[in-house]
């Protein structure tokens, strides 16, 4: 009797998901961005990199192949580097259209990457751009990225916009892993409600941020999020909690060529920040095992076991993770295995807290940036 009672509200969560969050879960392409303004803003590109030899030249590359008819210019913040990043990307642009920062050596206070953007974004005021495009080193940008992102901030009105790109998933791990990230952040952070000025909801995926500069600076920079880990949630927060309009949208045509070839990999980039999703509360922690065993572990148990609560939650929420895989380009195949990748994900939020206690928490090329 208990099962089925929890089978039944497993079913009722499902039917939530699906029918009373925004409608995530379609993992809908973002819609045409609409005419340019004339005359088009100038833009500037911020690029916060450190060890990223093996990717900034793809990025690098496909921001100057831009075909945007208005003033651009990109800064690449080479923060303290060790594998040649900074000389490849020097080889890949001229330096009419790159600039290269050498970073300074991190404050207290501050994460390494807004660190380094904060850099970048000084270095950018020389242009006195409209708009700063905060983008990853691991970023391949369309030829008309700039153009449909500056479209769509200046027709929409919004203070920021950012694409939630494609992620790289070519090894077992990312086919297995990858499109569940996606999945499950879309799910906190549903686009729908982002852009609603009636909803409270804020995110933003860091790779691909636009930001009207002018937004940014009425909010007091970067400066007042400098110590947050999830800082694109945190920057997308801030501008809305201003009054500003911000809007999250897929980016299929941008993509990111990070490769996470492990399982191990993959654990470590969703440890790097599952705790401090959780705002590093015990009583949260434990109402995520709760929630995953009773969301997507119970409803397996019970499908094997014949119960009809049980296969029906598990029908819901593979017909729902469907679309996240077509967006990866990754088989449907993997869709009823969704119970066992949210066991792996519980593994790692768990280890995040953990990580977070022992002090190390955070860890991201070989900083401890979320320590209590």
């Amino acid at each position: 009797m208990l099962l089925s009672i929890a089978g039944a509200a497993a079913c009722g969560i499902w039917l939530y998901l699906l029918l009373g969050r925004g409608w995530f879960w379609l993992m809908r392409d973002r819609a045409a961005g609409g005419p340019m303004p004339a005359p088009a803003p100038q833009v500037v590109a911020v690029i916060p990199a450190r060890n990223e030899a093996r990717v900034v030249g793809n990025a690098v590359l496909s921001l100057a192949k831009q075909q945007y008819p208005g003033a651009f210019h990109i800064v690449l913040v080479d923060d303290a580097s060790e594998d040649g990043t900074n000389e490849v990307g020097r080889s890949t642009a001229s330096p009419e259209l790159l600039t290269i920062v050498r970073g300074k050596p991190l404050p207290w206070g501050w994460t390494g990457k807004l660190w380094a953007e904060s850099q970048g974004i000084q270095e950018a005021a020389y242009f006195s751009p409209d708009y700063l495009l905060l983008t990853d080193a691991d970023i391949v940008h369309p030829p008309n990225g700039l153009k449909d992102l500056i479209a769509q901030a200046t027709n929409g009105g919004y203070g920021l916009v950012s694409w939630m790109v494609r992620l790289r998933c070519h090894s077992l791990a990312e086919r297995a892993l990858i499109p569940a990230y996606v999945f499950f952040f879309l799910m906190l952070y549903p686009p729908a409600w982002i852009r609603s000025p009636r909803h409270r909801t804020a995110g933003a995926a860091g790779g691909c941020m636009l930001v009207r500069r002018e937004m940014l600076e009425r909010v007091g920079g970067i400066e007042t999020i400098r110590n947050q880990v999830i800082d694109d949630c945190a920057l997308a927060r801030t501008i809305k909690r201003a009054g500003g309009r911000i809007c999250l949208e897929l980016g299929p045509d941008a993509r990111s060529i990070r490769a996470y070839e492990t399982f191990a990999e993959i654990g470590g980039l969703i440890s790097r920040t599952a705790f401090a999703e959780l705002r590093h509360s015990g009583i949260l922690l434990a109402g995520t095992v709760i929630g995953i065993v009773v969301t997507y572990l119970l409803p397996l148990a019970l499908a094997f076991n014949g119960n009809i609560f049980g296969i029906t939650a598990w029908a819901l929420m593979t017909m729902a993770y469907v679309p996240a895989l077509r967006f990866h380009r990754c088989s449907v195949f993997w869709a009823p295995l969704l119970p066992l990748i949210a066991l792996f994900y519980l593994g790692a939020t768990l280890h995040s807290a953990v990580a977070y206690w022992r002090g190390c928490g955070g860890m991201w090329k070989g900083r401890a940036q979320d320590n209590s």
